[in-house]
């Protein structure tokens, strides 16, 4: 028996109420060429235990991280995360804590918010940051929204070095702001040159460093070029683990820095959720979306915190708004602050190098291999290969023998055929030299 809360009396009369004759004219505005004109191939009802059959015969057919030889990578990778960082999640007061509209019984999400901003400030280079955004492709079009609100400007200038579901979410969002998008094409070689696409018109060029193909890039000169023009420059990290290594985007002049902050507490989890990292100079403070977390004393001269900022559109007018994607990442939030905290300052930077150190093995073995050319020079842990075949063949080829390959060129940028034997490679501290021996042999053999 179906579980339907509602009688058909009530519904008609809730239809009567907003002027709509069927629950099809609820769907008005959905084009019809959208619309499925026939019910779902679901099976009929079955028991609980059947049910748990069929969906663990799903997962069955998944081939999780942790059960293979990983090189994943694209904006996703793999680290151990602490089990007392899943412990301590399990709290209760961290599980049910949402927005914390009353300061005064919210003081430990506050402070953990606080800690929060303060290490994301910290490994960014920037002045101050915010207490989350919902992923690092939102913050990206944030960021994009918040340079077009600044400099008043309507072009938008993103790098082919720029992960391309980035750069499609900040597409997306600038369009119905007026802001127009000029997008570079991948250059996995990096001779990319953007200081000639900056003029009068540009509100911001955004950046990633290391770029999807995992390059490092010197910043500076672009940041001298953007302020000699008026324009900001918007930094991208999908791996903060590299801040622990490289030069902080803030140290070589960025503007604004946004980031994937998955890698650090969070973890893969089949794809989600995120977590996004936003960070500005101070100047820029009242432009920044999302909620700003403050210290400040009481009337009894305690030390406290409090939502300082809050500029989305659950907090205030719509039109006054920064920001309407009306969802952060707390939780999430408190977990990449936790695995900060338990690492410290110097097991970031050694954990950083071990990465490092991992990445320059895989890559020197692999370019020893016939078929097998590295394109990235200078890399954290992150680099592309050409291969001698369409990379999606060689990584399925690959998978079935419980190796994960990497991410073909074929998967983030279909468009574009020439990178069809693309292969970006990932290799973290949980790649063991077994791991790349693996590799190696599946990858020499899958290629003769």
């Amino acid at each position: 028996m179906r579980y339907l809360p509602l009688t058909e009396a009530e519904r008609a009369a809730m239809r009567a109420a907003i002027g709509v004759a069927s629950i099809d004219d609820l769907f008005i505005d959905v084009p019809q060429a959208a619309r499925l004109d026939r019910p779902l191939p679901l099976p009929g009802h079955r028991s609980e235990l059947e049910v748990e059959r069929i969906l663990s015969a799903l997962a069955a057919k998944n081939l999780p991280a942790g059960r293979a030889a990983c090189f994943l990578g694209g904006g996703f990778y793999r680290h151990h995360i602490p089990a007392a960082l899943d412990q301590l999640l399990l709290r209760g007061e961290f599980l049910t804590s949402y927005t914390p509209y009353q300061p005064e019984v919210s003081q430990g999400t506050l402070q953990a918010l606080f800690e929060f901003q303060s290490q994301v400030a910290l490994i960014t280079g920037m002045e101050v940051a915010n207490a989350s955004l919902y992923d690092g492709a939102t913050a990206t079009a944030e960021a994009v929204l918040m340079a077009g609100r600044i400099t008043k400007r309507p072009k938008i200038v993103l790098s082919g070095g720029l992960h391309p579901h980035f750069a499609k979410v900040a597409a997306t969002q600038a369009r119905y702001v007026g802001l127009a998008i000029e997008a570079r094409a991948p250059d996995p070689t990096g001779g990319e040159n953007l200081l000639g696409a900056i003029d009068a018109k540009t509100a911001c060029v955004v950046v990633q460093n290391p770029s999807v193909f995992g390059a490092i890039s010197d910043l500076r000169p672009l940041a001298k070029a953007c302020q000699a023009a008026g324009a900001l420059l918007v930094v991208v990290v999908t791996e903060p683990l590299a801040l622990g290594l490289i030069e902080s985007p803030g140290a070589m002049g960025a503007d604004i820095v946004v980031a994937e902050g998955t890698s650090l507490g969070v973890g893969l989890n089949f794809g989600g959720p995120g977590l996004g990292l936003f960070a500005t100079r101070e100047k820029y403070v009242r432009q920044m979306p999302g909620r700003l977390v403050g210290e400040t004393v009481d009337v009894e001269g305690q030390r406290g915190w409090v939502l300082t900022l809050s500029t989305r559109e659950q907090h205030i007018r719509r039109e006054k708004a920064t920001s309407n994607i009306c969802t952060n990442s707390g939780l999430c939030a408190l977990a990449f602050s936790m695995h900060l905290t338990f690492l410290g300052e110097a097991g970031f930077v050694g954990l950083a190098e071990l990465n490092h150190a991992r990445a320059v093995a895989t890559a020197e073995r692999l370019a020893a291999i016939p078929g097998v050319t590295v394109l990235t020079d200078g890399f954290f842990n992150e680099f592309a290969i050409r291969l001698a075949k369409p990379a999606h063949q060689v990584v399925e080829r690959l998978a079935a023998k419980g190796i994960l390959a990497g991410v073909p060129g074929s998967r983030l940028w279909p468009a574009h055929p020439e990178l069809a034997d693309l292969l970006l490679v990932a290799a973290t501290e949980t790649v063991e030299p077994a791991d790349i021996d693996a590799l190696a042999n599946g990858l020499a053999e899958a290629l003769r």
